[in-house]
């Protein structure tokens, strides 16, 4: 049983939700397939569209989270948030 960062399983049920999205659906595939010692080694292997396209849709996962107070989620998304630029 591989075990996941728990910054980076936070990720992954964000991007579940984009999951028809081509770029997202590549982003998710990595964080399924691959096994990342933490956040910093996983942005390191993104291109830059996978980048910009993580911004955006950060930007808005984290608001959510903010909007239902769910602190903890947007504690561990915005780990992600800071390391893409």
């Amino acid at each position: 049983m591989r075990l996941i960062d728990k910054t980076l399983q936070y990720l992954r049920e964000s991007l579940s939700n984009y999951i028809d999205s081509d770029i997202c659906g590549g982003i998710y595939q990595k964080l399924e397939y691959k096994n990342y010692n933490g956040e910093g080694e996983f942005v390191e292997e993104l291109n830059d569209d996978e980048m910009k396209y993580l911004n955006s849709m950060l930007v808005r996962e984290i608001n959510y989270a903010r909007n239902v107070q769910n602190d903890n989620r947007v504690k561990e998304l915005n780990e992600v948030y800071e390391l893409l630029f």
